[in-house]
């Protein structure tokens, strides 16, 4: 739970220091539209939904076991908009939005050279197979 929470914790960090407003920005106070909560109860059941005028919207809920999910958005300076949903359980933290890099889509042509090279370990393999005997109650001379 802790990874979890430190998870979290680095992704705020990120996106502060990435969308962090420049120092000569004017700092005016936001206003803060809503502010839901129903603080933990017996079992760790939770929920929170904030949002400012500045269009910050933030949604979480957390449930018995420790998993928690909900949103956050915003817009950054850059006028970009920006939608992170997240799950955090078992399987630790999952963030999903548009502006996370994606992997290249699999399965991708492999090259013959590889295809060569695996069945070259395949068959070094098999000829060094060795018989596996029964361990034996007594020792012998090797």
């Amino acid at each position: 739970m802790k990874a979890v929470v430190m998870m979290m914790l680095l992704t705020v960090a990120v996106a502060e220091k990435l969308y962090a407003p420049s120092p000569s920005a004017s700092a005016s106070p936001v206003s803060i539209l809503k502010d839901d909560r129903v603080h933990p109860d017996a079992a760790g059941n939770y929920v929170f939904d904030v949002e400012t005028e500045d269009g910050i919207v933030r949604h979480e809920s957390g449930s018995e076991g420790g998993s928690q999910q909900g949103f956050v958005s915003y817009t950054a300076p850059d006028g970009t908009p920006v939608h992170i949903k997240f799950v955090a359980d078992e399987k630790g933290y999952q963030p999903d939005s548009d502006l996370l890099p994606v992997a290249p889509a699999f399965p991708h042509p492999i090259p013959q050279y590889v295809l060569d090279q695996i069945a070259k370990a395949a068959a070094e393999d098999a000829a060094q197979s060795i018989e596996v005997r029964e361990p034996t109650a007594t020792y012998s001379q090797p």
